[in-house]
């Protein structure tokens, strides 16, 4: 095994030293059950692998490059093997498909792409609109059984032909340089690539140990995709830094999960609030509580099923909030209420409630969530968006977007996306695309997408309803519609419900007039249809 480990880029950025290559770096744990394993060693020599093949690739200092993949260790040797060559990686949400996909690739002008086999149908329907970005390698998963796709380099081979050494075009460690850029949600129109910098995976490692407090005896476990900043700062390089194992399913499995940790001895696992609320619904069983997770770091908990989750499941639960643009607050367990995100780090960030006209709001009334860094600059970087970048930052305040209040010992609690945006399972939906779908159905007149209180209960979070009017005369063919939104929209998009109305009401301006939709809406109304 070299000896010159410790100047692998990534291992320098997180902190680690006096690597033993043997050790268990990350257990990748696969659909079908079966897992690969990385030491630390394996991880440094693919990694320099596949940045010497990014580059051979032609993608180099400063150029961007996709990856649209689940989670899969290749991610992780991309993901580090840009950081020594200074490539930027844009990883892309899994389930991306059509217009958004393409957007995501071309907003950052990549220079290539690495896929996971069973998505490369995804990226074949964009290809048109994409200009022919080059794929570097396909990464293939026996258990997939997807076939050798012609056309196509297949990953494992283009990395075994490289070399396991330390690239000569190597380049010296810069903490401002780009190193990421991952698109938001879009709950406004297309999503905004959030550049990031070198220096934070040096932040995340940090989290690791301020702010998670992770020992040398956990062992972290996340289904969340790493594409996400949730799996990223909360468990892959955390580990990395702090040198202790990392779990990491290929999709999230809620029946799996305990059975997932009580394997692989996981001691902390990440969600988000929804994903919460489905482990919680799962049947009871006899040893929900003889598990050995000690502490749930959280994003959302549902307070309906706070406290009874922790007595189940025999956990505690550490609740956070932040995001990718930045800002922080979390509630270690024991050290506040329960429904509440806690508070920023006291030496580190500031934070406040601020109404319509900027003013700091009284403790318990709502308005928007600001912070900003006590020490340095608070900025946003949207690639090629400088005035959204100066807009998000205004006045030296990172603007949330987030609607939240305070009570009077400072603790801090989320109300609802500002400007109706609408949550679900910690993504912001686009109800215009998702009525641009419903609404290419040859019986659908008009559609209105709304939300309503999440049943699961997760604070800020919807289900989503779809009222849809037929043309007169008509009548919506619902079986259609939805084998349509299951065919064209991700999972996430698709209506909890179709509310069947004749006409959609509109104000004088034709805006449609969801509150009516709302007041009207019953589960169980005769117009009502459950699609699930």
């Amino acid at each position: 095994m070299p000896s010159n480990m410790d100047n692998l880029p990534i291992f320098q950025m997180v902190g680690a030293k006096d690597i033993n290559p043997d050790k268990t770096a990350y257990i990748f744990v696969r659909d079908d059950g079966s897992d690969e394993v990385i030491s630390f060693g394996k991880l440094f020599e693919n990694t320099n692998r596949m940045s010497r093949a990014l580059s051979q690739a032609g993608v180099g200092k400063g150029d961007a490059f996709a990856l649209i993949m689940r989670n899969h260790p290749e991610f992780l040797y991309a993901l580090y093997g840009a950081l020594t060559i200074g490539a930027v990686a844009v990883p892309v949400d899994p389930r991306s498909t059509g217009r958004k996909l393409a957007f995501q690739i071309n907003n950052t002008q990549c220079k290539g792409i690495i896929v996971e086999d069973s998505l490369v149908k995804a990226l074949q329907d964009v290809q048109d609109d994409i200009k022919g970005v080059p794929v570097v390698g396909v990464v293939y998963k026996d258990h997939h059984g997807v076939a050798p796709i012609a056309g196509y380099p297949a990953m494992h081979e283009v990395l075994e032909a490289q070399s396991p050494e330390l690239p000569d075009n190597m380049v010296p460690l810069d903490f401002a340089a780009p190193a990421q850029i991952i698109h938001t949600s879009g709950t406004t129109g297309d999503p905004k690539g959030v550049v990031l910098k070198a220096d934070r995976y040096m932040v995340y490692a940090l989290l690791g140990q301020i702010i998670w407090q992770y020992d040398d005896s956990d062992v972290l476990y996340t289904g969340l995709s790493m594409s996400h900043g949730n799996a990223q700062s909360a468990t892959v390089i955390p580990s990395l830094g702090k040198g202790i194992p990392a779990v990491v399913s290929e999709r999230f499995t809620k029946s799996k999960l305990w059975d997932i940790c009580r394997k692989y001895g996981c001691t902390s696992f990440s969600l988000l609030g929804g994903m919460m609320a489905g482990i919680y619904n799962e049947p009871p069983k006899a040893n929900d509580g003889d598990n050995p997770v000690k502490r749930v770091l959280s994003a959302g908990t549902p307070l309906a099923i706070w406290e009874d989750f922790e007595k189940r499941f025999n956990v505690k639960i550490h609740e956070w909030y932040g995001a990718v643009e930045g800002g922080l607050a979390h509630q270690p367990p024991g050290t506040g209420p329960a429904g509440s995100f806690g508070k920023p780090p006291e030496a580190l960030i500031e934070m406040k409630i601020v109404d319509e006209n900027d003013q700091e709001a009284p403790h318990g009334q709502m308005g928007e969530l600001i912070s900003r860094m006590k020490s340095g600059e608070t900025t946003v970087d949207y690639y090629g968006k400088k005035e959204a970048s100066a807009e998000k930052t205004r006045g030296g305040w990172l603007r949330s977007g987030d609607i939240c209040h305070r009570d009077l010992e400072g603790n801090y609690y989320f109300d609802f996306r500002k400007g109706g945006g609408l949550r679900r399972q910690g993504d912001f939906i686009q109800p215009d695309y998702v009525e641009r779908i419903i609404g290419e159905h040859e019986s659908v007149s008009e559609v209105c997408v709304y939300g309503i209180p999440a049943a699961s209960g997760s604070p800020g979070e919807s289900d989503l309803v779809a009222a849809i009017a037929p043309f007169e005369g008509g009548a919506v063919d619902t079986a259609a519609v939805k084998a349509l939104c299951l065919e064209k929209l991700e999972k996430n998009s698709v209506p909890s419900y179709f509310q069947l109305v004749d006409e959609i009401p509109k104000t004088i301006s034709e805006k449609a007039l969801d509150r009516v939709l709302k007041d009207s809406f019953a589960p169980d109304a005769d117009n009502v249809v459950s699609v699930f």
